[in-house]
């Protein structure tokens, strides 16, 4: 525990005006990320006695090391600052909300020539208009169900679209009147765009003007006694009046606006955002967060809306935001979502009406939100401490590991040897000290040796981390222990326990990798595939868990998740091989200008034959680079000519080609040439 005082900065260096603020701990990883309208006073506040400090306070401050802030000119830009290191730092004291689950949105791809309506999860994507989210993807498969009647824009996939387009036949859609068939030009890509555009408007809420364009069609159909016209308008109105139906009316004046709404205890808070678009409720999202700092209601408001609008430009940022308290600095919060939109956006807590009554609605919602999350963590809390005071016990440990590092060996026959590393902490997969080794002491088949060498090359970045940081000798954290981005090197952090995927020859060589090293506080262990058995270093016989055990169940996880990640690396490592060629040899030279030669020339056989002026006709390959590209073509031998088995034909141009047949590859035991992972 470190002592406030020791980094405290001196009197007059700290600047009275607004900036953002950064907490380090001792090995320079950042773990709080603060703004202030004026940098002196607020800092200064952490500087009291710890007695007068909130208990998540004390334990940060006396958890940090150094701080430091950077100056900047307006509020505006230190909220946009403070937000952008929160999410590059992730740090472990301030407040970060997590989605309780991947909501679907509808998404109408607008950067493609002809656009196309379909259900889309994850980030999005510049160029693509989202409505949503919704809280089932089968809600928006009804809704364009129906809308697709009226607006027949293409949902079909990138390859259906390409076949349709090369035999000349729509797909059912086209058929049916549900798609316009631009794949076989019933409609030109301007009047295929239009539709799209005037899907988006009426998603968007402005759907009177379509209801009455489409009413009034109707009746001059029907005075022209164009009787099957005026039938079909007919079925059309009431197929997008089926779809608004989907939407509750909440506001009677065409509001677009969200609304979000807080649940909280001591430990955790949990918010809820309803999306309202042209009166109607077109969305619904919620988050759950723990309260590592000490943060009331109107900053849970503040760290929301920096989360739900961060990426959001246009539009996708509403007139109006609801909310049950003002920020701290709301004129400022105000300014940045005003900027964002590109327009007036109007931040304030409802008083009355319609919006007061829609608010308490949501917050019902983050009530039981609330409830929810908390009955599922329990649970699952309890189930991780069960499995690692299980492992504990099992392994007769001095207490339950924490943090658990697991090693795999994967390979192609003795090519490719790769190897993982994966790390669990609490009993959840930490993916961001995930790491990945190339074996490079040998070549061939040896998982023990292999084994050796990674868990070696691992502890070895441990102590000499730890000989950086200070550990051994005294002084302050160097920055050779900083990554570029300003990071900690995490090989720093030693495991409690380290699982091989194995039997006993890795387990002794993992031991014997860590007793070269002078390392005796880790716990060493291997879990066998074949009868999942527990096997401990100079131990004869395995530990048996119980089936049922959680302690075997995590250490299950722990090992196929680190067999999951070594596959996939091989695998690439592989394909990539497979996918190389001569150019690949050429120092320098990136996959632009790769692409652009073999553009150019049309193939590596007429480029070996090229010279060097004739090679400098490239856009962006200047004569040094020419030079060194013809010199590494001349060095290599040509490759044998392909033929196509079918005709007898020799392919002149020499690219590389795949293997008719690979091999099944190895994760560490022949079980993985047999049976299917799960």
């Amino acid at each position: 525990m470190a002592d406030p005082s020791s980094y405290r900065p001196k009197p007059g260096q700290i600047p009275d005006s607004p900036g953002v603020y950064k907490f380090r701990d001792e090995h320079r990883r950042v773990i709080y990320v603060g703004k202030a309208k004026s940098l002196r006073p607020r800092l200064s506040s952490y500087f009291q006695d710890l007695a007068n400090l909130h208990p998540r306070t004390r334990t940060m401050v006396t958890t940090a090391a150094s701080v430091e802030w950077t100056v900047v000119a307006t509020e505006v830009e230190a909220l946009q600052l403070e937000y952008s290191w929160i999410k590059e730092f992730d740090p472990r004291f301030n407040v970060k909300y997590r989605d309780d689950k991947s909501y679907p949105s509808l998404a109408v791809t607008m950067n493609e020539e002809f656009p196309r309506v379909q259900v889309m999860r994850g980030p999005k994507k510049k160029g693509v208009r989202y409505f949503g989210p919704y809280g089932h993807a089968w809600a928006i498969r009804e809704t364009v169900d129906l809308m697709l009647r009226v607006f027949p824009v293409r949902t079909c996939s990138a390859g259906v679209f390409k076949n349709a387009a090369r035999s000349g036949r729509p797909c059912l859609l086209g058929y049916i009147g549900k798609c316009a068939a631009p794949c076989v030009g019933r409609v030109t890509p301007e009047e295929h765009r239009e539709l799209a555009e005037d899907f988006c408007d009426f998603m968007a809420g402005r759907t009177g003007t379509y209801l009455k364009r489409i009413e009034q069609q109707m009746m001059i159909a029907a005075e022209d006694m164009e009787y099957e016209k005026a039938a079909r308008l007919r079925d059309d109105i009431e197929a997008l009046k089926r779809a608004l139906e989907k939407n509750a009316i909440v506001f009677n004046d065409a509001t677009d606006a969200d609304l979000v709404a807080l649940a909280e205890d001591e430990l955790e808070a949990a918010v809820q955002i309803f999306h309202v678009r042209g009166g109607r409720v077109r969305g619904q999202r919620g988050w759950v967060t723990d309260k590592v700092e000490n943060v009331d209601t109107a900053g849970l408001v503040e760290h929301a809306l920096q989360q739900l609008y961060g990426e959001e430009k246009g539009d996708a940022v509403p007139k109006e935001v609801l909310v049950p308290a003002l920020p701290e600095d709301a004129e400022a919060v105000n300014t940045w979502l005003s900027e964002r939109r590109g327009s007036q956006v109007s931040l304030r807590v409802p008083q009355r009406g319609d919006k007061k009554d829609l608010m308490a609605t949501v917050r019902r919602n983050a009530q039981q939100a609330l409830v929810l999350h908390k009955t599922k963590r329990a649970s699952d809390l309890t189930t991780r401490s069960r499995a690692l005071e299980e492992i504990a016990e099992a392994l007769g440990l001095d207490g339950a590991p924490l943090r658990i590092e697991c090693f795999d060996i994967s390979h192609l026959q003795g090519d490719d040897v790769v190897a993982s590393m994966v790390v669990f902490e609490d009993g959840l997969a930490r993916k961001s000290e995930y790491r990945r080794f190339e074996i490079k002491s040998f070549e061939g088949q040896d998982d023990v040796r292999s084994m050796h060498e990674v868990i070696g090359r691992r502890f070895r970045r441990y102590l000499q981390a730890k000989e950086k940081t200070g550990d051994w000798v005294g002084g302050e954290v160097p920055e050779e222990v900083q990554e570029e981005d300003g990071k900690p090197k995490r090989f720093a952090y030693p495991p409690q326990l380290v699982v091989v995927d194995g039997g006993q020859p890795q387990v002794a060589a993992a031991k014997r990798a860590l007793d070269e090293l002078g390392i005796d506080d880790v716990a060493v262990c291997g879990l066998a595939k074949r009868l999942e058995e527990v096997w401990l270093p100079d131990e004869d016989d395995p530990v048996v868990l119980p089936r049922s055990s959680e302690g075997l169940y995590l250490l299950q996880r722990v090992r196929d998740e680190a067999h999951r990640f070594a596959i996939t690396y091989q695998r690439n490592k592989r394909a990539k091989r497979f996918r190389s060629g001569p150019l690949d040899e050429v120092p320098g030279l990136g996959e632009t200008r790769k692409q652009a030669l073999l553009k150019h020339f049309g193939s590596v056989k007429r480029l070996r034959s090229a010279t060097i002026d004739q090679i400098c006709e490239v856009p962006g390959i200047g004569r040094k680079t020419a030079e060194t590209v013809a010199a590494t073509l001349a060095s290599a031998a040509p490759a044998a000519p392909a033929v196509n088995t079918a005709t007898g034909e020799i392919i002149e141009d020499d690219g590389p080609t795949a293997p008719a047949a690979v091999p099944p590859e190895n994760g560490g035991s022949t079980d993985d040439r047999t049976a299917p992972r799960t």
